[in-house]
């Protein structure tokens, strides 16, 4: 990895865009390198459970051959769910995890379990071409953790290479009214030089609420920058410019992208 300065964000405004509760460990490493953080919960993540779902995934654990994950969210919400119900971490039977991208292999790692399954490119598609590839699908019971917004490809694909197929969510991201935030009203009129987005639903919400988040004429235009693929796409969808991208879908890349786009 590149030596990096300790002052290499120096003078520089980034605004971050993470929901409140996620957002320290962006803004620890933004600091840490001279900059003044902006925070912009443009969304919130809470935990949302159907009480019966999870009740019957419970009790048929140990009758799964994979389990899958989509985000470290998942990662938390459901193994809070789990250390509830289990103390044992033998409940587990024989499962095999999969998950996309670094941030939710590290959580699932933590817990001092191996993930079996990580492709390259964190993408549910991606994901599912992995566990594809591995043979293992034919008749298996796979349990895929989700959010309210997670896409159906993932299941879509696990299903058509013949796998059996159970969702649960366990909880769900909403956009937040910035309008009134003392932060918006700062970003509003001084600007910033780089906004970040670690998510598509952040970019959303960040459309949504144009009105609360306009820059006054004489506040700096922020470069934008993407922490991932999925993310770059929402950001062509609705028209946003992506100045910068991280190389991996992680937030010490994404931060690598910034201080190079800095450099140039």
């Amino acid at each position: 990895m590149k030596t990096r300065s300790a002052q290499s964000l120096a003078g520089k405004r980034i605004a971050i865009t993470r929901a409140r509760g996620q957002a320290s460990e962006l803004a620890e490493k933004l600091a840490a390198l001279g900059a003044e953080v902006i925070e912009l919960p443009l969304i919130q993540v809470t935990k949302a459970i159907d009480r019966e779902t999870l009740e019957d995934v419970l009790a048929e654990l140990g009758s799964y051959d994979w389990i899958v994950f989509t985000s470290p969210n998942g990662v938390r919400y459901f193994f809070e769910e789990f250390h509830r119900s289990f103390d044992d971490i033998r409940a587990l039977g024989m499962l095999r995890f999969a998950a996309v991208g670094e941030g939710t292999a590290k959580g699932i790692r933590e817990l001092h379990l191996r993930v079996e399954c990580q492709p390259k490119l964190a993408t549910g598609e991606a994901l599912a071409e992995e566990l594809i590839a591995t043979g293992s699908l034919d008749s298996a019971k796979v349990l895929v953790i989700t959010g309210n917004l997670n896409r159906e490809t993932l299941v879509t694909k696990l299903e058509g290479a013949r796998a059996i197929v159970d969702t649960l969510q366990v909880y769900r991201t909403e956009k937040t009214d910035l309008a009134s935030e003392p932060a918006a009203e700062d970003f509003r009129a001084r600007g910033a030089d780089a906004i970040l987005f670690a998510s598509s639903s952040a970019v959303q919400s960040f459309v949504d609420q144009a009105g609360a988040l306009k820059l006054a004429p004489e506040a700096r235009r922020p470069l934008a920058g993407s922490i991932g693929p999925l993310t770059s796409e929402t950001m062509k969808r609705v028209g946003m410019p992506i100045d910068f991208e991280a190389k991996a879908p992680s937030l010490e890349a994404l931060v690598e992208a910034l201080v190079a786009k800095f450099s140039i």
